[in-house]
C-alpha cells in the first residue's frame, strides 16, 4: 500500500535522526517524519497554484504547532484542547521562518505554508531544532522553488565546554542556549540567551555548530532530495520591469536622494510623498495594470540609493560615521506610584519601560510541551500604530511583538537575581513611544534603567546594540545602530544584548544567504564596544547602580523557611489559619513544598509580626521559653493559654502566682493576655506552664540590666 514509503538516517550530533517519506500527507507538496531520540515532528510544506493579487512581497506562513498529546498532558483550558499558539510556538516560528524565507526566490508571489507538529517529545531533545531540519527536508523535496538546504542544531556551555544539542541536564546547568542555522557555506540565523559569555566563546560555539550541520545535515537532505526530490514547478515572476524601473531611475535619482537625505523620518516622508505622487501621475496612465509594480519601482530606486551611499561613499542617510551612533538619552523616575520606570531614547527610537513588582504567586502559569510550568519573570512589548506615525487600531500583541518582548526577556534574565535573593514575580512591559529602527534593543536598555529604578539588584546592567550590513558580491560593510532605512535596504539585522562582561541574548535577522564568519567576528566587535559606551556613557549616568530599596509603592516581600513537616500547621485545615494570617496582618502568603515562605504586604509593621506568628505556630516547644500568651479556657484547678496559634499549655492555680491562690478568676478570666513560662512536657506532649516563674525570671533580669547599669 505505501509503495513510496523510505526510511533515512544519518548520525547527528552523536546520536541517529532518522527521516520517513512517502507513508502520510500524500497530499501535500512536501511532507516528512523527523526523529530524534523519542522525539517525533510532522513536517507539511504546501503552495498554492497562482500568485496571491495585490501582494508586493513573498507570503510565506510558518506555524509550529504544539500538542500537549506529545508529552502526555490533557490541556488546561476550559475546552480541553489546544487553542491559541503559546509562546513558544510563536517564537520557534519565527526562528524558522528567518533562516528559510530569504531563500525562497524574491519574485515569487505564490502563497506558500510550512506546519510543523509535534507528536511526541523526548525531554533531552528539543522537538523546536528537529522541526527546523524537518521543514528544510520537506521543502527541498517538494516542488517549491527553494535554494536551500539549511540545518538548525542546538549549542550549550556546560562547565566552559561546548555541547552539541545538549540533553536535558545539560540545558540544565548550561550557560548558553543557542541555536544556530545554517546553508552549506554560511551561518543563516542566530538565536541565542546567555550567562554573559564573552564574544570569543560565543564566536567559537556559532562555528562548532555550524561545522556539524555542514558535515551532517546538509549532505543529509541533499541525499534525500537526490533520490526522492521533485522538479520545482515554475512561477510567474514578480520581478521588476527593467523599462519602468530606469524610466523611473533616470528621472527621479536626484529628488529621491534629496528626500532621503536628512535624520528625521517625518521630513523624509513628507519630501517623499509629492514625489511619489508625481511618478504615479506620470506613469500610472502607462502602466494601467501594474500600479503595485511602480510602487515597488520607488521602493527600489530608494533601495539602490542607500545602498551606493553606504557602499561606495560610507555615508549613511542621516549623516552619521559607519560605528557613530545616534544621539543617546536615559532617564528614570518618570512616573508617579509605578515601581519603577526608565525611558530610552536612540535617535527617534524611543521606548519606555514600566516595572511592576508583585507576590512570587503571579509568575505566569505556562501549559507547553517543555517542563517550563510558570515564568516568574516576564517581559512584554508592545508597539502601538502612533509610533510609526499610523493609524491602525490596537488588536493586540503580534508575533513582531511576542518575539521582541522575548528578545528583550533573554536579554535580562541572566542578571535578574534569584527568588531566594529578590522574592518577588517581576513584569516589565516596554511601550514603544516613537520607531525609526532598533526598537528591540532600546527596550533592552529602557528595562534595565526600569529594573534599576524599582530597586531590583541586579547582577549587572544590560544594554542592546544593532549592528547591519551591506554586501554586493565579495564586498560587506558593516555599520553600527542601524536606523529604519538601513534596515529595510539593508541585508542584515544583528541585535546583540549584554553587559561588559558578556553576551545575554542575540537574533539576528537576514535578507541574504548567509554571513561568514569574518562578518560574525566584525559584528560582535562593533557591538560590544557600542553596548559599552551605551553602558558607561549614558545609562550609568543616569542611574549608577539599583536602588537600595524597593519603591515605596511596591509591596514588601519577606521571606522565611519552615520545617516541612510543619507546613500543614501554617496552612491549617481547609487553609483556615494562612487565611486567618492573611486577613489579620492583610498580606499575602505563599508556601512552596520545600518550606519557602513568601510574604507580600504593603505594611512592613504587619508582615513582620506576620513572620512572628508563623515562627511561633511551627516552633517546637522548650522547657524554659517565655512567651505572651491568651487564656482560652479557666478551670476550678488552673487555666488553659494559648502561647502560640495552635499551642497552648495549662497554668496549675499553684503556677498562677508566688502566693496561694484561692479561685484563679482572682488573677486572670478567659481572653485575658498573660505571660508564662513552659516547665515541663509530658511524654504525650501536654504543656505544664507557670505564670511564677515568668514573671520572676523578668524581674530578675531587670534587677540584673539595673545593677549593670548603676555599675557602668
Amino acid at each position: 500500500m505505501f509503495e513510496n514509503y523510505k526510511v533515512f538516517k544519518t548520525t547527528f550530533a552523536g546520536r541517529e535522526l532518522s527521516v520517513e517519506t512517502g507513508k502520510t500527507c500524500g497530499l501535500a507538496n512536501g511532507s516528512c517524519w523527523v526523529r530524534y531520540g523519542e522525539t517525533v515532528v510532522m513536517v507539511n510544506v504546501t503552495a498554492s497554484e497562482k500568485p496571491r493579487d495585490g501582494v508586493d512581497f513573498f507570503p510565506l506562513s510558518v506555524d509550529y504547532e504544539e500538542k500537549l498529546y506529545a508529552v502526555g498532558k490533557i490541556p488546561g483550558s476550559y475546552l480541553k484542547r489546544e487553542g491559541r499558539p503559546s509562546e513558544k510556538a510563536i517564537l520557534t516560528s519565527r526562528v524558522v521562518d528567518r533562516p528559510m524565507g530569504p531563500l525562497f526566490p524574491k519574485d515569487m508571489r505564490n502563497d506558500v505554508s510550512i506546519v510543523m507538529t509535534v507528536l511526541a517529545v523526548d525531554p533531552d531533545t528539543q522537538p523546536e531544532i528537529i522541526a527546523m531540519i524537518g521543514a528544510s527536508i520537506a521543502v527541498s523535496i517538494s516542488d517549491i522553488p527553494w535554494n536551500g538546504p539549511i540545518g538548525g542544531i542546538s549549542v550549550g556551555l556546560v562547565d566552559g565546554e561546548i555541547v552539541l544539542m545538549p540533553d536535558a541536564e545539560q540545558r540544565a546547568k548550561s550557560d548558553l542556549q543557542l541555536t544556530v542555522a545554517s546553508s552549506e557555506k554560511k551561518v543563516v540565523m542566530i538565536e541565542a540567551g546567555a550567562n554573559e559569555v564573552d564574544d570569543d566563546t560565543m564566536f567559537n560555539a556559532i562555528m562548532k555548530g555550524h561545522e556539524e550541520i555542514v558535515n551532517s545535515i546538509i549532505p543529509f537532505v541533499n541525499s534525500i532530495r537526490a533520490e526522492i526530490g521533485k522538479p520545482k514547478f515554475s512561477f510567474e515572476s514578480m520581478e521588476v520591469d527593467h523599462d519602468l524601473f530606469e524610466a523611473i531611475q533616470v528621472k527621479y535619482t536626484d529628488k529621491v536622494k534629496y528626500a532621503l537625505d536628512t535624520d528625521d523620518k517625518n521630513i523624509r516622508e513628507a519630501r517623499l510623498q509629492p514625489i511619489k505622487d508625481e511618478i504615479h501621475a506620470e506613469f500610472d496612465e502607462q502602466y494601467p495594470e501594474q500600479l503595485a509594480m511602480i510602487d515597488e519601482c520607488i521602493y527600489k530606486l530608494q533601495k539602490f540609493i542607500v545602498r551606493r551611499w553606504l557602499l561606495d561613499e560610507q555615508k549613511r542617510v542621516d549623516g552619521r560615521g559607519m560605528d557613530q551612533m545616534r544621539p543617546l538619552a536615559a532617564e528614570v523616575g518618570l512616573l508617579p506610584r509605578v515601581h519603577g520606570s526608565g525611558l530610552f531614547t536612540r535617535g527617534q527610537t524611543q521606548v519606555l519601560t514600566v516595572t511592576t513588582l508583585g507576590p512570587v504567586s503571579d509568575a505566569q502559569r505556562l501549559d507547553g510541551i517543555d517542563d517550563e510550568e510558570e515564568k516568574r519573570y516576564m517581559h512584554h512589548y508592545n508597539f502601538p500604530s502612533y509610533s510609526v506615525g499610523e493609524t491602525k487600531p490596537s488588536r493586540g500583541p503580534g508575533r513582531r511583538e511576542i518575539g521582541h518582548g522575548a528578545l528583550a526577556q533573554r536579554a535580562l534574565e541572566p542578571v535578574i537575581p534569584s527568588v531566594e535573593e529578590f522574592p518577588y514575580a517581576i513584569r516589565l512591559v516596554s511601550e514603544v513611544l516613537s520607531s525609526n529602527g532598533s526598537t528591540s534593543q532600546a527596550s533592552i536598555c529602557g528595562s534595565t534603567l526600569s529594573l534599576m529604578d524599582a530597586g531590583v539588584p541586579i547582577k549587572a546592567p544590560v544594554a542592546g546594540i544593532s549592528c547591519g550590513l551591506i554586501t554586493e558580491g565579495e564586498r560587506w560593510m558593516t555599520m553600527v545602530d542601524i536606523q529604519g532605512l538601513e534596515d529595510f535596504f539593508g541585508d542584515m539585522d544583528f541585535k546583540v544584548g549584554g553587559t561588559h562582561k558578556g553576551i545575554t541574548a542575540i537574533q539576528m535577522d537576514l535578507k541574504i544567504d548567509g554571513l561568514t564568519p569574518e562578518i560574525i567576528r566584525d559584528a560582535f566587535a562593533k557591538t560590544h564596544k557600542a553596548r559599552d559606551y551605551i553602558l558607561d556613557e549614558i545609562m550609568l549616568k543616569a542611574i549608577p547602580e539599583s536602588r537600595p530599596t524597593v519603591n515605596q509603592w511596591a509591596p514588601k516581600m519577606i521571606t522565611m523557611k519552615v520545617p516541612v513537616d510543619k507546613i500543614r500547621e501554617v496552612i491549617g485545615t481547609g487553609g483556615k489559619v494562612i487565611q486567618k494570617l492573611c486577613a489579620d496582618y492583610e498580606v499575602k502568603i505563599d508556601i512552596d513544598e520545600e518550606g519557602n515562605v513568601f510574604i507580600c504586604g504593603s505594611d512592613q509593621k504587619k508582615s513582620d509580626e506576620c513572620v512572628e506568628m508563623i515562627k511561633a505556630i511551627t516552633l517546637v516547644p522548650e522547657i524554659g521559653a517565655i512567651y505572651k500568651g491568651k487564656v482560652v479556657r479557666v478551670t476550678g484547678f488552673g487555666a488553659f493559654v494559648e502561647f502560640a496559634p495552635g499551642k497552648e499549655g495549662m497554668v496549675h492555680i499553684s503556677e498562677l502566682e508566688n502566693r496561694r491562690v484561692e479561685k484563679v478568676e482572682d488573677v486572670c478570666n478567659e481572653g485575658d493576655e498573660i505571660i508564662v513560662k513552659i516547665i515541663k512536657i509530658d511524654q504525650q506532649g501536654k504543656i505544664g506552664l507557670s505564670r511564677k516563674e515568668a514573671l520572676a525570671d523578668i524581674e530578675a533580669k531587670r534587677k540584673e540590666k539595673a545593677a549593670r547599669d548603676t555599675t557602668e
